[in-house]
C-alpha cells in the first residue's frame, strides 16, 4: 500500500460548522430583493454547491438572478464570518501533520475563501488552495483534486480527501483519490471519522504499519 504524503480538507462541514453562516449569508441576499428566507431543502443546496450554483437555485424562479449575482460578488463576507465555527481540534491536527505532510484545501467555495482562512489563522498551514475560481469545472468533477495533485506531483493513491457531502465522495471517487467521511454516516467511504485528530491516527498506522488487505475497506475508527 502506498504511504500518504497528501490530505486534501474539504472547508465548510470539515474544517468549520458553517451551515448557520451559510443560512445567514444567503437569506441576506434574498432579503436583499425582498424574497422569503430559504426553505431547508435550499439550505441544504447551498451548503453544498458553489455560491453561483446557489444563487442560480434560489433565484431561479425571479427576474433578480443576475442582479443577486452582482450583488453577491460585491457583499463583503466579514460580517458573517462570526457564524462560522471553526472545528475545536483542527489547528492541533494541522499542527501535527504539517512537518510530514502536504496539506490543500479543495473547495466550492469561492471569492470567500481567502477571507476565510486568513481570518481564522489558518493560511499559515496550507501549501495549495483551490476554490471554485480556480478551476473550470468545480467538484463534483475532479479538477479541483487533479490540480492539486499536480502540485505535489503525486498520484491518486498517496492522498486523503476528507469531506462531509455526496459532492466531496462523487469528487474523490472521480479523481481516484481515498474518500474520508467525516462525521456523516450515510456515505459510502474508504474511511467514516468523527474526530478530526483520528485523521492523525489513521495516516500513521497505514504509513508506519499497514495492514495486509487494508485497501478499499472501510475503517470507523471509533469502533
Amino acid at each position: 500500500m502506498n504511504k500518504i504524503s497528501v490530505i486534501i480538507f474539504d472547508c465548510d462541514g470539515v474544517m468549520f460548522d458553517s451551515r448557520q453562516a451559510n443560512i445567514n449569508f444567503y437569506n441576506h441576499l434574498l432579503q436583499n430583493f425582498g424574497l422569503p428566507l430559504m426553505s431547508e431543502d435550499k439550505v441544504d443546496f447551498v451548503h453544498m454547491h458553489t455560491a453561483d450554483k446557489a444563487v442560480r437555485h434560489i433565484f431561479r424562479d425571479t427576474p433578480y438572478m443576475e442582479m443577486a449575482q452582482e450583488y453577491r460578488m460585491r457583499m463583503d463576507y466579514t460580517p458573517f464570518l462570526k457564524d462560522m465555527i471553526l472545528e475545536p481540534e483542527l489547528k492541533t491536527l494541522l499542527e501535527d501533520l504539517r512537518p510530514g505532510f502536504g496539506l490543500a484545501v479543495a473547495t466550492n467555495r469561492s471569492n470567500t475563501i481567502g477571507n476565510v482562512l486568513e481570518s481564522y489563522g489558518l493560511s499559515k498551514y496550507f501549501d495549495i488552495v483551490v476554490s471554485s475560481l480556480d478551476v473550470k469545472m468545480p467538484k463534483p468533477h475532479p479538477e479541483s483534486l487533479h490540480k492539486i495533485l499536480s502540485f505535489f506531483k503525486v498520484g491518486p493513491e498517496e492522498t486523503l480527501y476528507v469531506g462531509d457531502s455526496q459532492v466531496d465522495n462523487e469528487t474523490a471517487r472521480a479523481a481516484g483519490v481515498p474518500f474520508i467521511s467525516y462525521k456523516n454516516m450515510e456515505l459510502e467511504a474508504d474511511y467514516h471519522l468523527d474526530c478530526l485528530m483520528d485523521i492523525a491516527v489513521l495516516v500513521n498506522s497505514r504509513n508506519n504499519t499497514p495492514q495486509p488487505g487494508e485497501a478499499g475497506t472501510k475503517l470507523n475508527i471509533d469502533d
